[in-house]
C-alpha cells in the first residue's frame, strides 16, 4: 500500500500549507482530495510536488507491502 503520510510532515517542515498550495502554486483541490485520501496521482504530480517542495519521492510517499 502507498500512502502519503510522509507528504504532510515535509509540508508541516517546508511550512507550506494546503492554502498556500492551491492559492499561490495553483494546486488543484482534486489533487489533494486525492492525496489525503491516499488515492493514486500520476508521476508528473509527484514531479511537481516534489519540485514545488524540493524533496525526493521518498519525502512524500510511503510504501508499505500487502499483506
Amino acid at each position: 500500500m502507498i500512502t502519503y503520510d510522509p507528504l504532510w510532515e515535509t509540508m508541516k517542515k517546508k511550512k507550506i500549507s494546503t492554502y498556500t498550495l492551491i492559492k499561490e502554486h495553483a494546486f488543484s483541490k482534486g489533487t489533494l482530495d486525492a492525496l489525503k485520501h491516499n488515492r493514486n496521482i500520476t508521476m508528473a504530480t509527484l514531479n511537481d510536488i516534489c519540485n514545488l517542495l524540493g524533496c525526493t519521492p521518498a519525502d512524500i510517499i510511503k510504501y508499505t507491502p500487502d499483506e
